[in-house]
């Protein structure tokens, strides 16, 4: 069970940051709210997780997750640049983060 609020902690954290980004400084009301909400969220579901969970792996993986999924997100609206190797090493930090899960 900590593993999934874990993974979805590190979806928190690719909303919290795509909001901070539409939020232009936290200049705009409604993605500052989604912003503030998401970040607490997410952290605080790293920090359950982290009950069980070893904290650098955990703190990997929440990372690593949050850090794919923002720049997929980012790669499917079009705001930043698509290329081979931009997918490879998306999949290598995936592939480092189920390495994580499989020698904990």
């Amino acid at each position: 069970m900590d593993w999934a609020v874990l993974i979805g902690s590190g979806v928190l954290e690719a909303v919290w940051a795509t909001a901070l980004g539409a939020s232009r400084g936290l200049r705009r009301p409604v993605p500052a709210l989604v912003f503030l909400v998401a970040c607490v969220l997410s952290v605080w579901g790293l920090g359950v997780a982290m009950q069980t969970i070893p904290t650098g792996t955990a703190y990997a993986v929440w990372t690593a997750t949050g850090a794919t999924l923002t720049v997929a997100w980012a790669m499917l609206r079009g705001t930043e640049p698509v290329s081979l190797v931009r997918m490879l090493l998306l999949l290598g930090i995936v592939a480092c983060v189920v390495g994580l899960k499989a020698v904990s």
